[in-house]
């Protein structure tokens, strides 16, 4: 019984990698449905690991190390493939000039510097009720989010880049240039000094809540207005509602 109360939460966070692993291989097939699927259920995985540790009293290292190296790859390398995913069309083009490299690449900046912010996050000792920076499961919701706008098909009243059509269908496209400043700010993002709102509380006290329930509250309006368009404006409002709360985090 001891060694099942002691690797159950260990076992929870190697679901989420194995999960994460098939979401990486059906997004690289162009499958994105299946990735979704795969990124929600790591995400709760890796909700329920942490749970299921604190609750059993099971906390160890080896669980901090595998939770790290689980998220590198559920939260780390799915973005970055998305990012390549959407970069892929351009070929090696830049500003009119020709690289000599594709510039698909750049899409994996986003997973070096997930791989960096996850390092930085083991070491910091502060961030127990707030995140400082994007934390890595936020990011690949707004990566994840932004490729799906590329990939399904919106009505003509929906609020776009820009439109490409084909008959009566629509679809988002992003330029070059403007995902490459999405990788850029998504890089810099996960190891940037702003605290993040962390759903961890001190106590019950609404006054003490404020910054959650505020969270919470426009989260679940954006999706009720946007519906999937509104996945990565939930991210988007996450880091404003964390910005004008900045005081209040610590």
């Amino acid at each position: 019984m001891n060694f099942i109360k002691n690797n159950l939460a260990n076992a929870i966070t190697l679901g989420n990698l194995f999960s994460g692993c098939v979401g990486a291989v059906h997004l690289i097939l162009g499958d994105y449905q299946t990735t979704a699927i795969c990124i929600i259920l790591s995400l709760v995985l890796d909700f329920f690991d942490g749970f299921v540790a604190r609750a059993l009293k099971a906390n160890s290292n080896l669980g901090t190390q595998l939770d790290s190296l689980a998220d590198m790859v559920s939260f780390g390398l799915i973005p970055g493939l998305a990012m390549f995913k959407m970069l892929e069309p351009f070929g090696n083009e830049f500003f009119g000039m020709q690289l000599p490299f594709a510039i698909k690449y750049f899409g994996f900046l986003i997973t070096l510097f997930s791989c960096l912010r996850l390092a930085i996050f083991n070491l910091d000792e502060d961030q127990k009720y707030y995140f400082k920076g994007l934390n890595t499961p936020s990011n690949t919701i707004l990566i994840f989010g932004i490729y799906l706008l590329t990939q399904i098909l919106f009505s003509k009243n929906t609020f776009i880049p820009q439109i490409i059509t084909t008959g009566e269908m629509y679809t988002i496209y992003f330029s070059v240039e403007v995902l490459l400043i999405i990788t850029i700010l998504s890089s810099w993002l996960l190891i940037s000094p702003i605290k993040m709102i962390a759903m961890k509380f001190k106590s019950m006290k609404l006054k003490d809540n404020y910054p959650k329930v505020a969270l919470l509250i426009g989260a679940i309006l954006i999706l009720i207005i946007f519906k999937t368009v509104g996945i990565p404006l939930v991210i988007l409002y996450y880091i404003f509602i964390s910005l004008v709360f900045q005081k209040q985090l610590k």
